[in-house]
């Protein structure tokens, strides 16, 4: 009896905990649910910062610094370019969502058959901020000025292919002159001066008098000639309207009549209305001098959507453009633009609702992967390129096949998220505005390895060590680490790395003293021939004994033998053919001496990059932007050219929201 009152008992105490277990089992489970509940609704939250739009149509831009210019020639990146687009307007304009060339002072244009003359007819209603016409003579001293300022020009490269607008022959480079490798090269000076100096040195013993600097015989200055105002005219200032005379015969940009303004080109060129497009081909109102001073001045005269209201501490003020031949389709009644001094008080005015927008901004890691989950946050791949160029006069890269297996050997993916936290987006070509799946470098370990074995390199064997060199910066050095370790583990290659200052990288590049050396340029437009004539000039490689000798350029070969030479050149490889005991030269290729360098020896598709591969791309940068969800219209693109035209803000989004909540 005992023993059954003693079981009975065991059996309420073991009872009695089974029901404290599970009501604490149930508790626990009650809190972890409820704990997945307040995560679900934190991951629910769709923006970053949910304000109410401004009470007025003024849209808030926080874009950087505080603009160092207004001067559409200076404009090289943003906030100059943010601003010299809404505030002049050019020939063309760039759709900001599809990066489609639009219409805007030019009402249409006409390409001649081979695409080197140009023919734009502009719209009669186009006016300046003071009410005058706009017109093709406008564009005239504005390009005439671009050609006088030179190197000043903050994209000058862009100008290489209009006739006349060559800063100097494809002659050899001093090294003051060196190519800035993280942007587009400096220019020597131009012609004219070029000429003068040269004629100086032709007759040392002979002063240079002002009318033999410009050609002029003595029989052609009449000292005694007045100006209409009956004042004489003194010889410098006839000499200068001579020189502005001569400009203009020389230049390819001609004012055929008010509305119709004719541009020739060096070498043809089917996209040269999107090259139009890009800020420093926006004429300005008179000679550019209220720009010198470096001063920002709001009473500029501009041809814009938007003019200059104000400038202060607070940012620069635009309001609508009375004169503008849209304005009536501008829905913006202002705009500000608001600086930053850095991207933790730019994420700061957006999240308290003082900004609409904030891009030009560099986020750290950490602060990318916050902001990547919301909807009001954007990562766009930029228009600008980081690549490594061949030194091709140096054997073994003058074969093709030794360039194409070092640069599909390289697994670009890694570079992109593991080297730089996916801050960049991987490069297989050389332009970022398609996907065109013909024009790709993919990683190919196997088929690198058949090439290197075809130009006499079986398994790495025999294949000198390759000297990389790179400028002094963190990033660009765990780069060179990781790409020397794929070349080693992929193809058995070893790599020399060689760390350098700006400078002294500068000076590599003007010996030629390597074989591979890190480049970075910046592609400010959609134009392919503009780009690739950026990346590849077509100047001179100085040598270590101080001579010059031209590039290596393709000889002429027709697109049938072309289709053979690939696909002789393709069986070869896959099959494994027997490779030969020296490295093959490529058979399509020749140096030529400086002197017979032309505008025909540039690289101008990228298809013709692809082919050649004078570098090795490896990847684009990427932007970051925050913007409302009542801000409709303003598209984030490769180019970083955003425009103020389209965009509208909808100000009863707050109270669609609040509808939608509940």
């Amino acid at each position: 009896m005992k023993m059954q009152n003693r079981t009975n008992g065991e059996r309420r105490t073991a009872n009695i905990l089974s029901v404290r277990l599970l009501t604490a089992f149930c508790c626990c489970l009650m809190l972890l649910l409820t704990a997945c509940a307040e995560l679900e609704k934190s991951k629910s939250e769709p923006f970053y910062a949910e304000t109410a739009p401004p009470p007025r149509k003024e849209f808030r831009w926080s874009n950087g610094k505080t603009p160092k210019s207004f001067d559409p020639a200076r404009a090289a990146a943003p906030p100059e370019t943010d601003l010299v687009r809404a505030v002049f307007e050019g020939l063309t304009d760039t759709n900001p969502k599809t990066l489609e060339t639009v219409p805007a002072i030019a009402l249409n244009w006409t390409p001649t058959n081979d695409n080197k003359v140009w023919t734009f007819k502009l719209r009669p209603d186009a006016k300046w901020s003071n009410g005058e016409q706009v017109t093709a003579k406008n564009f005239v001293s504005s390009w005439m000025r671009l050609k006088e300022m030179g190197d000043k020009v903050s994209h000058y490269k862009l100008l290489n292919n209009i006739v006349g607008m060559q800063s100097v022959k494809s002659k050899t480079i001093p090294p003051k002159e060196s190519e800035n490798l993280d942007l587009f090269s400096k220019q020597p000076l131009n012609q004219d001066i070029s000429k003068l100096l040269q004629k100086q040195n032709s007759n040392t013993n002979t002063a240079v008098k002002p009318e033999d600097k410009l050609g002029i015989s003595p029989k052609q200055i009449d000292s005694e000639k007045k100006n209409p105002a009956g004042e004489k005219i003194k010889d410098e200032d006839k000499v200068v309207e001579k020189k502005e005379t001569k400009l203009k015969q020389e230049l390819g940009v001609e004012a055929i009549d008010d509305y119709t303004l004719k541009v020739s080109l060096v070498n043809s060129d089917k996209d040269f209305p999107a090259l139009a497009a890009n800020p420093i081909f926006r004429p300005i109102y008179g000679d550019g001098k209220e720009f010198e001073d470096g001063v920002l001045n709001a009473d500029i005269v501009t041809n814009g959507a938007f003019r200059i209201f104000s400038i202060g501490q607070d940012g620069i003020t635009l309001d609508r453009a009375e004169y503008y031949w849209n304005s009536s389709q501008i829905e913006l009644e202002r705009v500000r633009f608001v600086p930053s001094e850095n991207a933790e008080k730019a994420l700061e005015a957006y999240r308290v609702g003082e900004v609409d927008a904030v891009t030009n901004v560099d986020f750290e890691p950490l602060a990318l992967k916050l902001l990547t989950p919301f909807n009001d946050f954007e990562r766009t791949t930029h228009s600008a390129l980081n690549f490594y160029e061949f030194n091709k006069l140096n054997i073994p890269f003058q074969d093709r096949r030794v360039r194409e297996a070092l640069a599909i050997s390289i697994e670009r993916e890694r570079l992109t998220e593991d080297d730089m936290d996916g801050a960049s987006r991987p490069a297989y070509k050389f332009l970022p505005f398609n996907d065109d799946s013909t024009l790709k470098l993919s990683q190919n370990t196997e088929k690198a390895k058949n090439l290197l074995t075809a130009a006499g390199f079986p398994d790495g064997e025999n294949f000198p060590p390759v000297k990389l060199f790179i400028n002094r910066n963190n990033v660009q050095q765990r780069i060179a680490r990781s790409v020397a370790k794929m070349w080693k583990d992929n193809l058995n290659i070893e790599t020399e790395i060689t760390v350098k200052d700006s400078g002294e990288l500068d000076a590599v590049k003007n010996t030629g003293d390597f074989d591979l050396i890190r480049r970075g340029v910046v592609l400010p437009t959609t134009d392919e021939t503009a780009n690739m004539l950026a990346i590849f000039s077509p100047d001179p490689v100085p040598l270590e004994n101080g001579t010059t000798v031209g590039k290596v350029k393709p000889k002429d070969i027709s697109p049938i033998e072309k289709s053979k030479t690939d696909a002789k050149s393709l069986e070869q490889t896959d099959s494994n053919s027997q490779s030969r005991t020296a490295p093959l030269e490529d058979e399509n290729l020749a140096v030529i001496a400086p002197d017979t360098i032309e505008s025909g020896d540039a690289i101008l598709t990228e298809a013709d990059a692809i082919y050649q591969l004078p570098a090795i791309p490896l990847y684009f940068p990427t932007s970051y932007s925050l913007v409302k969800p009542y801000i409709l219209g303003f598209e984030i693109n490769n180019l970083d050219a955003s425009s103020l035209k389209d965009v509208k803000i909808d100000v009863n989004w707050h109270l669609k929201t609040s509808k939608n909540l509940s």
